[in-house]
């Protein structure tokens, strides 16, 4: 499909998810193509058939497409590492404790993992932060008031 000069591309369909799509059998779908009441491009072997020729078939918009569906159950998440060293134990584990309260007490859009590991050899803190992007962003805040708040 061509829009301004632009080329657009389009959903592509093989012969069986368009039998899911319409609840026919494969068999009634590549016998709707050599009719040619649905029109399908050969690949090889096989039959394409672009979402704008399902629907024109249907008169309808097909339902639960690729792209419908992936705008409907988008999700962003962000995995984060934080490292602080030279830190003590007892600021370590308030730190921890508020990370970990903070994460389990969020209105997240999603799930928040943390895991915090201390190295009492190292004097390093690790807290590790599996989650949305906005609540990532509000525990690393978070965590950054603390260590700008001891110094």
């Amino acid at each position: 499909m061509v829009s301004g000069g632009v080329v657009m591309p389009q959903e592509l369909y093989t012969v069986d998810q368009v039998a899911d799509l319409l609840g026919l059998q494969s068999r009634t779908i590549r016998n709707y193509i050599r009719d040619g009441r649905l029109q399908a491009v050969r690949i090889g072997k096989q039959y394409r058939i672009a979402r704008t020729d399902v629907e024109a078939l249907t008169g309808h918009p097909v339902a639960g497409s690729a792209r419908d569906t992936a705008a409907r159950h988008r999700r962003v998440d962000v995995s984060s590492i934080v490292q602080i060293d030279a830190i003590d134990p007892d600021l370590a584990g308030r730190i921890g404790t508020h990370v970990m309260a903070a994460a389990g007490s969020s209105g997240a859009d999603g799930p928040v993992r943390v895991q915090t590991l201390y190295d009492e050899e190292q004097a390093r803190l690790k807290i590790i932060v599996l989650g949305d992007t906005g609540t990532t962003a509000a525990l690393l805040r978070l965590i950054s008031a603390f260590i700008e708040g001891d110094h």
